[in-house]
């Protein structure tokens, strides 16, 4: 294309991150629509008959699906992006998230189509799984990149608010719908947030288009031919070279994984059936830590630059590890400026903290022939083994605890604690460029395969 021929550096970065950026904002939006329509009505409209304590924890496991759908949409994404490029795969998982969503929004509920409603509601939500697992990866490479070596961290850390922004925009939609007045929300107003996606989705769209792949991937893409390990299923090579970094990718996302919807998900249900508090305390909440949390991950960011991508993580864990007592000790106080203050405690420090530095060092463990499927099959394999249904696990170790807490406490320190032993293992590569990233280890089964012929 003449236009990215012409592109300089400097545009090529700024077009690259808007593209991680936006594009990961909408695709969480409507990812998170979905987690607050499950903790609020879900529950009424697709499990009738059942109690509402176990139609609230039923509707929580749909939330649930779309993350065992996740870690096949990451090895799809992974190989495509590793092997054909990191743009068009992004606009496909783009895309399937977006029809996903706006399906959810038109799927009739139990009283209208009976046992089929749920399914056909698992369904989509597996559809939107297998998007935001190819989703990820490829944004965090994109920016990656595409950055200068010195400002790596910064440059990966935007598109992580996607997730706190998708929350905060999620929330809002679904609080401004929830106005509506009598049972109009319940009957049809949960549904307007799915289907306002698609005029978001415009603008993704439009943004992703406009971007172009980076020089990394262009330079390791016109060596295909001449590399043997190219040659290869990405994965194939990944589990075969990169075991030791794909575990350390794996366990380090559990500070954040489930911590993040037990603070996000989980809260929401907890506060409306467990402390019998509004509905508005809980989005108030999740929506003010969310701004809270867009602010500080760059910051965090830039700091893992200056001090070290682990140094960082494990504060941010020592944070999470102290503070989650005190922080659902507010929330059991069902007071609202508790509530507030305990997720935006977590949010702002803790969680930005552990999150901030993740895509940087990441794609500084894998080299670039198979960073794409690395980093998210990592990703997504840890979403299946502990964010998946945490919001639903949390729900029911409440009603074993007799409504107390502590299990859900001990649950969210000893998997933060699992996390930093993790990333205390991870290299600290911020002053090697990317290309350099595994150039040895491929030379060397390069030399060997040759021989082998």
């Amino acid at each position: 294309m003449p236009t990215a021929a012409l592109s300089t550096p400097e545009q090529i970065r700024r077009r690259s991150l808007q593209s991680g950026t936006i594009g990961a904002i909408v695709e969480w939006y409507e990812y998170t629509i979905y987690g607050v329509a499950a903790a609020l009505v879900f529950g009424n409209l697709f499990f009738p008959t059942l109690s509402p304590g176990v139609g609230q924890i039923l509707s929580l496991a749909t939330f649930g699906v779309g993350f065992l759908a996740r870690p096949v949409g990451a090895f799809v994404a992974g190989h495509l992006g590793d092997r054909i490029g990191r743009k068009s795969t992004l606009i496909l998982t783009f895309s399937i998230m977006t029809v996903a969503t706006a399906l959810i929004g038109l799927v009739p509920t139990y009283d209208q189509i009976g046992v089929a409603a749920p399914l056909l509601l698992c369904v989509l939500r597996l559809a939107q799984g297998f998007a935001v697992g190819g989703e990820w990866g490829g944004a965090a490479v994109f920016a990656v990149e595409n950055a200068p070596r010195e400002r790596r961290g910064y440059f990966g850390a935007w598109p992580q608010i996607g997730v706190s922004a998708g929350l905060l925009l999620g929330t809002a939609a679904v609080s401004l719908a929830s106005w509506v007045s009598g049972d109009a929300f319940e009957e049809w107003g949960w549904r307007l947030p799915f289907l306002l996606s698609v005029l978001l989705a415009g603008v993704g769209f439009f943004i992703r288009l406009r971007a172009t792949e980076s020089p990394e991937f262009l330079a390791e893409k016109a060596k295909m031919d001449a590399e043997l390990e190219r040659r290869k299923a990405p994965a194939a090579v990944l589990f075969r070279d990169h075991r030791k970094a794909l575990l350390i990718t794996i366990f380090g996302r559990f500070a954040e994984a489930g911590n993040y919807y037990l603070f996000t998900t989980f809260i929401l249900s907890y506060v409306t059936t467990t402390l019998g508090a509004p509905k508005s305390y809980g989005l108030t909440a999740s929506m003010i830590g969310a701004a809270v949390n867009i602010v500080m991950i760059p910051v965090f960011g830039a700091l893992s630059d200056r001090i070290g991508r682990v140094r960082i993580f494990l504060i941010g864990g020592a944070l999470i590890v102290a503070t989650t007592g005190p922080v659902f000790a507010l929330v059991h106080t069902g007071q609202l400026w508790a509530i507030v203050a305990g997720v935006v405690l977590f949010l702002a420090l803790g969680h930005a903290m552990v999150y901030a530095p993740l895509p940087a060092l990441y794609c500084e463990m894998f080299p670039t022939a198979v960073r794409y499927s690395g980093i998210s099959i990592g990703y997504q394999m840890a979403s299946i083994l502990l964010a998946s249904f945490t919001p639903a696990l949390a729900s029911a170790m409440v009603l074993w605890a007799d409504g107390s807490l502590w299990m859900v406490i001990g649950f969210a320190i000893v998997t933060t604690v699992i996390a930093m032993a993790a990333i205390a293992c991870a290299p600290d590569r911020r002053d090697r460029e990317l290309n350099e990233i595994g150039a040895v280890r491929t030379h060397t089964h390069d030399t060997q395969a040759l021989s082998s012929h």
